[in-house]
């Protein structure tokens, strides 16, 4: 089978097509026929070494964590999937593992069945950063209407699960986008959104219950200016150090910050499923073929994307 793989931490010119057998499937295992996998900034900040701590240094090395596709077998422990279905999923070790393939061998409980409503493309679109929107939002606690919530860098996947979510929770919620993706915020459910090239949203006014920075360039020391005295600080792009640094720091101020670390589950995925079933959009920003998926890759990279970039493989 065809996969996408690399020798050495790099760019995207170290991503090469490669010629490797097909898996084989263990006893809990399915073996999935791909037909979509997305693009998510963790396959670019692992090819790069920067989570060599987690993620090794040990090589070939694959990219790609969630994907679409069709069953094509299934372990004999295997109950709940058949050949044929249609699933969605995620890699068994988002570090090591990688889905940009035509076969993907996954343990069972890494898939779910795809809705119909959704193409591949869709599907493959929704476990990492999905999971990442419903842990912000149970970090967050009880929010209502009386919540008032900024979401910087709202225009990418992360940002187009979060606002929707939010929006089915009743909150207040400020966005800060490109003017490219302003249109789509309010459409995903934002009650104000702030061009951040018209508008510096920490020389306002205005205070927040909940800021959570998307973009990684915010940063806590800055979103402080915004905050309430008793506030909340989200962070899902942490340096290393603040993972400890942040609890420690907590202790001694009303302005908390909150580290964010996700991963898929079925209970984050039945709550996502439900999500959609009431409406949830999902926005898919460009399509490549399996044969581009080096400039899939570099388009993604490119930053500012609105919505997911998928790979399509036939």
């Amino acid at each position: 089978m065809k996969a996408i793989a690399y020798q050495k931490f790099g760019n995207t010119d170290v991503l090469q097509t490669v010629e490797e057998p097909k898996p084989v499937i263990r006893a809990h295992e399915v073996l999935i026929k791909v037909k979509a996998v997305s693009i998510n900034p963790m396959d670019w900040k692992i090819r790069k070494g920067e989570m060599k701590l987690m993620s090794g240094s040990t090589f070939p090395r694959h990219t790609g964590v969630d994907f679409a596709g069709v069953i094509e077998d299934a372990g004999p422990s295997v109950t709940n999937f058949k050949k044929g279905d249609e699933v969605f999923g995620v890699v068994k070790n988002n570090m090591k593992d990688g889905a940009l393939a035509e076969y993907v061998a996954v343990p069972a409980t890494h898939v779910w069945k795809k809705p119909a409503a959704l193409t591949f493309a869709q599907a493959a679109s929704v476990p990492i950063v999905g999971a990442a929107a419903v842990t912000a939002l149970e970090k967050m606690g009880n929010i209502n209407t009386n919540s008032q919530i900024l979401v910087n860098g709202a225009s990418g996947g992360f940002g187009m699960f979060l606002l929707q979510l939010l929006k089915q929770k009743g909150a207040s919620v400020t966005a800060v986008a490109s003017p490219a993706a302003v249109n789509f915020a309010k459409k995903w459910g934002a009650d104000a959104v702030i061009d951040y090239t018209k508008e510096n949203v920490l020389a306002q006014q205005k205070t927040y219950d909940i800021v959570i920075d998307l973009s990684g360039r915010m940063g806590y020391a800055n979103a402080k200016q915004i905050m309430k005295p008793k506030s909340l600080f989200l962070n899902p792009t942490p340096q290393p150090i603040e993972i400890p640094t942040s609890l420690f720091k907590n202790l001694f101020t009303g302005k908390k910050h909150t580290v964010i670390l996700s991963q898929p589950t079925s209970k984050n995925m039945v709550l996502l499923l439900n999500a959609i079933s009431n409406g949830l959009q999902i926005e898919v920003n460009k399509v490549f073929p399996f044969a581009q998926s080096v400039e899939a890759y570099r388009y993604a990279e490119s930053g500012g994307i609105i919505g997911k970039v998928v790979v399509e493989i036939n």
